[in-house]
């Protein structure tokens, strides 16, 4: 369907369509409204998982919590200043927002606000290639090289009608086996071809990129490390939001997404950090947002914050470095078919 299946939306969802070009283009898309039930109850099985606005430390088994972090006694320095910072960056922000970090050398994580459902806008097209990697798994096969260039196209450029073509062909049956072998519960796939309307969380995004960043039994090291290695080429105009901040040296992989509506623009941006004796993930999701820069302002606001503190050498033990932290993936070489004139893009 390529890009026919965005482009329709104006005549299925409302008026005024907006085109961002290596973006998501959609019309003025109703407010995804947080889903209650399904949240509460996902909310109450993570009992030990932090939410916003607790500030004092609290035991829960061999971890404590700070905030809207929690962490082992060792680290809880730093999940409280984590925390502070992360609410330090939201303070004040216009719109609605969810932030889920977690790094593994220190076994630090944060969660804010992570049940709330977003418009996925572009990042869904990270669940499209993982999906497509665990497909040809299941297959035995490799990639052929049309969907090697068409991933290529998806991640590094954000280009529409690549997703679109690989959507069409994983099919929504194996995406959703994807989802549901990678237990998003959460996620809502986007309906009748709009995938840029497909519903995430920031809970559900982590569990994608622990997917991606880890050892898993849903993704072979070989596929991991094929898509992580995409996600470290998007172009420059594109490497905005979770890595801002980020120190030398350490690899960045990241997938934005972002799409305008009536009340305001939705702003997502996931990230993978490895290398350097770093392996950390953040997921930042933002909505009704007064312009696209701006909901770009606030995540990067929140990365700063989790690049500062996470990086601060003193906090973490050389040997815990050492013991904790896998060497990042090589990425793959360019393909030919990336060769394409740049989209519009937005400015870091």
């Amino acid at each position: 369907m390529r890009m026919r299946a965005l482009a329709a939306a104006s005549a299925v969802l409302a008026v005024g369509v907006m085109t961002m070009g290596a973006g998501v283009t959609a019309a003025s898309v109703i407010k995804p409204a947080v889903r209650a039930g399904r949240s509460s109850a996902a909310a109450a099985a993570r009992g030990s998982q932090a939410t916003e606005g607790t500030g004092s430390l609290a035991a829960s088994g061999s971890r404590v919590r700070a905030g809207t972090c929690t962490s082992s006694r060792t680290y809880r320095t730093l999940a409280g200043q984590l925390s502070a910072g992360i609410q330090d960056a939201l303070r004040g922000r216009a719109g609605d927002h969810a932030v889920s970090v977690d790094d593994t050398v220190t076994g630090v994580s944060c969660s804010a606000d992570s049940e709330r459902h977003f418009a996925s806008a572009s990042i869904v097209k990270a669940i499209i290639l993982a999906a497509l990697l665990r497909w040809h798994q299941e297959l035995g096969t490799a990639l052929s090289s049309w969907e090697r260039g068409e991933a290529t196209l998806m991640i590094t450029q954000s280009d529409n009608d690549a997703a679109t073509d690989l959507w069409d062909e994983v099919g929504m049956s194996r995406l959703q086996d994807f989802l549901d072998l990678a237990r998003m519960d959460e996620t809502e796939l986007g309906q009748d071809g709009f995938w840029g309307l497909t519903q995430v969380t920031a809970h559900d995004e982590m569990l994608l990129l622990k997917l991606l960043a880890r050892p898993n039994s849903a993704l072979t090291a070989a596929s991991r490390a094929y898509q992580l290695g995409l996600m470290a080429q998007v172009i420059p105009s594109q490497r905005w939001g979770t890595p801002a901040g980020a120190p030398a040296g350490v690899t960045v992989h990241v997938k934005n997404g972002w799409l305008p509506e009536s009340a305001g623009w939705h702003v997502n941006s996931i990230g993978a950090f490895t290398g350097k004796g770093r392996n950390y993930l953040i997921a930042v999701l933002t909505d009704d947002n007064p312009s696209e820069q701006y909901g770009i302002d606030t995540i990067e606001a929140v990365a700063r914050a989790v690049h500062r503190d996470l990086n601060a050498g003193r906090l973490i033990p050389r040997a815990r470095l050492a013991a904790n932290v896998a060497p990042a993936p090589s990425s793959p070489a360019p393909s030919p078919w990336a060769v394409v004139p740049a989209l519009p893009t937005p400015i870091p």
